[in-house]
This record gives structure tokens, sequence and C-alpha cells, in this order.
């Protein structure tokens, strides 16, 4: 005679665990289909959880998508500001446009979120703020050469958005085309545009810089309150 067996309970998520889950199913909707194009019956649904859970931890779907933005911009501004330490003007522009590719091909549904217009850009939080701080650092940079050079010095914050508004422009791209061709040659061939014009392109550009280290792993991101 067979005796029936019980299923185990399932364990009951903690308030964290449970807001964890939330944030990874609405990262993942949003990437896909924007901000106006995700519900939160569908965050609901796909977490097996009813709508007024949702709302207790993030008020609403402005909420929930500023959490999920505010972790993308973090992230990548904590990899841009550490790549962005020193070294020459050119292997700084090396490190940028790496850097932006080595997130892109970990998180391509962050940077999907991030270049997506936005309720949130007004607010600051979107790619463009991580674009101009990254160029506010650029500028500082190029302020000393061109001094050494003898150009403009306040034409700098000019050339510096010029710069990194390409890096992020051909990420895109980048990403687009299924990530080919592969990263440390679209990288080179953006410091060959920037570094040398159109006039001097090198027919099979090379990083110079190189990597010192292998490429690091991503910086951990404590999870945001509220």
């Amino acid at each position: 005679m067979s005796t029936s067996r019980k299923s185990a309970p399932r364990s009951r998520m903690t308030a964290a665990e449970r807001r964890e889950q939330l944030i990874a199913t609405a990262r993942e909707l949003f990437a896909a289909r924007g901000f106006d194009g995700t519900s939160i019956e569908e965050v609901a649904a796909r977490s097996e959880v009813s709508k007024p859970v949702v709302y207790e931890h993030f008020g609403g779907k402005e909420g929930l998508y500023a959490v999920v933005v505010d972790r993308e911009v973090t992230l990548l501004l904590a990899m841009m500001r550490a790549s962005l330490t020193s070294g020459t003007s050119r292997a700084l522009l090396e490190q940028a446009a790496l850097t932006l590719l080595d997130y892109i091909e970990a998180q391509p549904d962050g940077f999907r979120i991030l270049v997506r217009d936005s309720p949130m850009a007004s607010q600051g939080a979107s790619f463009q703020s991580i674009i101009g701080d990254t160029a506010s650092r650029v500028e500082g940079i190029l302020v000393d050469q061109f001094t050494k050079a003898g150009l403009e010095a306040r034409t700098a914050p000019m050339y510096a958005q010029m710069l990194v508004g390409m890096v992020g422009t051909t990420g895109q791209w980048w990403l687009e085309t299924g990530r080919k061709p592969a990263k440390d040659v679209v990288a080179a061939h953006i410091v060959n545009l920037a570094w040398n014009g159109l006039s001097g392109l090198e027919k099979k550009p090379l990083l110079e810089a190189g990597r010192t280290t292998p490429s690091s792993p991503l910086p951990r991101i404590h999870p945001t309150a509220g």
C-alpha cells in the first residue's frame, strides 16, 4: 500500500528577497518593452504576487522604474569613475570606451533601459547623466592637453561631450548589431577616429595601452533603499 507524499511547503520570501525578485522581473520587462509597455499587472503576475504587494514595495510603476534605473546608473558610473583615474589622454579614452563596452556586454538589459526615453530622464537618472558625468572628468584632462598644445582651453568642455557622446552612441549600435565585431576592435576604431580624425585614420587600428589586468568583475552595488 503506497502512502501519499505531501509536497514540501514553499518557503516564504523575506521582504528583502521579494523586493529583489520584483526588481529583477521589472528590469527584464522594462528592457524589452520600455516604461509605457510594462504594467504593474504583468510584474505582479510574473512574480506570482498580487498587485498590492508591488505597490507596497514601490508605490507604483514610477517608483519601481526609478529603483531599476538608479541601480544601473550607479553601477555604470562606478565602473566609469574607476577606469578614469590616471594615464595618458589616449589611454583614458581607450579605458572609457572599453569600460562602456564591458558594461554593455555584461548588462545588455540594463543598457537598453538607460538609453530608452523615460519619465525619469528629467530627474537626472538617465544615460545622459552618465555621459555628462564622464564628460566632466574627461574635460579636466583635455584642458591640460589643450593648454600644452596652445589650443583654447575654453573649448575643452565641447570636445569632452563630443568624445564621450561618440563612445555612447557607438555602444548602442554595437549592442543592436549583435555585439560584433569584437569589443576590443570596436574600442580601437572609436579611439582611431577620436584620436586621429578622419584625415589621419589608421588602416588597422590597435589599442596602445591594452588591458593591464584582465577585465574586472562588475562592482557590487548595494540594494537601493526606498
